[in-house]
C-alpha cells in the first residue's frame, strides 16, 4: 500500500477514518504528555490535518495488525 491508497481508503470509509484518527490522536497525546485536557484538544485541532496526512500509512498498518478487517 502507498500513501495515495491509504488516503483513498480513509476518504472512502468513515469508520476506518475514525479509527485512524483516534489512533493518531493517542500517539500524539503520548508524545505530548505535558499537554492535558483542553490544552491538548486545542493542540490536536492545530496539528490534526498534518498528522492525518503524514500518519495515514503507518496508522493503516496498525489497524491491520490490530486484528481488524483486511484493507
Amino acid at each position: 500500500m502507498n500513501m495515495h491508497a491509504a488516503r483513498t481508503a480513509l476518504n472512502n470509509d468513515p469508520e476506518l477514518r475514525q479509527w485512524v484518527e483516534n489512533w493518531l490522536k493517542d500517539k500524539e497525546r503520548t508524545a505530548n504528555p505535558n499537554l492535558a485536557g483542553e490544552e491538548f484538544e486545542k493542540h490536536w485541532r492545530y496539528v490534526r490535518p498534518e498528522r492525518m496526512h503524514e500518519g495515514a500509512l503507518e496508522a493503516l498498518g496498525a489497524y491491520a495488525e490490530s486484528g481488524n478487517r483486511e484493507l
